[in-house]
């Protein structure tokens, strides 16, 4: 047996079962232990934050990165709860839902909708509403505990999503999906396991995603950003237009334009982002150095 694995599945089951109230309460209790203890979580965060917002006094700065940590942890307590409970019971916590037409806009064009989904507020949520409407995909990578595949899967396909794995495959499966006229799923701000190039992210070169731009161009498909808000009593789930230069078919221009894409959605909610991630640990030149910790 697995007893890491069982432990944790079981730890997952157990927050799952709080009302989302308390899930959030224990989480901000862990982000405030981590700020506490000065986590890697944080010194990662006040990097991103001085690479992002150089011109931001000091003191804000810190501010923001201690209320990103916060956040992160929140989310993670939160989805536990996201992925328990009953889709009616998750659906009375979206307190509204900001630029809903954005959505119809592909379905009247006879198009598939791309909506690409920034780790900010708690995606989660916002994968599952959008699942509610129709038929949807997303891409999906198994933990790395095995044992928590089959709680994380069937919490997240629990509205009818498909999850298809990040291969070739599933790129496939995404391309069905838009030609067909549906809803599919992307994250476009991490560091892509399947082709990438260097666009500005806020005005640093940062290893950018080719998937969106490749589905683009391959299904005429219609694209809007958004994420699901934190906001007292639950969440708002935010809609944002995309720019034009996201349909053009050079890639650099589409891939810079989908990153300030993602920047409006972080400037929404900047302390909900996740700071954490080592966004900027490629280079053009190479592997970077700035997220090594000083002796």
């Amino acid at each position: 047996m697995d007893i890491k694995g069982y432990l944790a599945a079981s730890a997952l089951k157990l927050i799952g079962r709080l009302p989302l109230p308390w899930s959030r309460r224990l989480g901000r209790l862990a982000g405030k232990l981590a700020v506490l203890f000065r986590t890697e979580g944080l010194r990662l965060s006040r990097i991103n934050l001085q690479l992002c917002y150089p011109a931001m006094a000091e003191k804000q700065r810190e501010q923001l990165a201690r209320d990103s940590v916060v956040s992160t942890a929140m989310t993670g307590f939160e989805m536990a709860s996201i992925w328990h409970h009953s889709w009616p019971t998750i659906e009375n916590t979206i307190v509204r839902v900001r630029n809903q037409q954005l959505l119809s806009l592909g379905e009247a064009q006879g198009r598939g909708t791309l909506v690409l989904m920034p780790h900010t507020g708690n995606w989660e949520v916002f994968g599952m509403y959008l699942a509610s409407l129709g038929p949807s995909m997303a891409l999906y990578q198994p933990p790395k505990i095995p044992a928590l595949d089959p709680v994380i899967r069937s919490g997240r396909e629990k509205t009818g999503a498909k999850m298809v794995p990040t291969n070739i495959h599933g790129v496939r499966s995404l391309l069905k999906c838009l030609k067909a006229g549906h809803i599919a799923m992307v994250l476009p701000d991490q560091e892509p396991d399947m082709g990438g190039d260097f666009a500005p992210f806020f005005g640093r070169p940062a290893l950018t995603m080719t998937l969106a731009h490749n589905l683009l161009q391959r299904t005429n498909c219609h694209v809007v950003f958004g994420f699901g808000k934190r906001v007292e009593g639950g969440f708002e789930l935010v809609l944002l237009p995309a720019e034009k230069a996201i349909y053009s078919g050079e890639q650099k221009v589409s891939l810079a334009a989908m990153n300030r894409g993602v920047e409006a959605c972080i400037a929404a909610a900047p302390e909900q982002y996740q700071w954490e991630y080592k966004r900027f640990r490629k280079q053009p030149e190479g592997k970077s150095k700035i997220y090594r910790k000083q002796k």
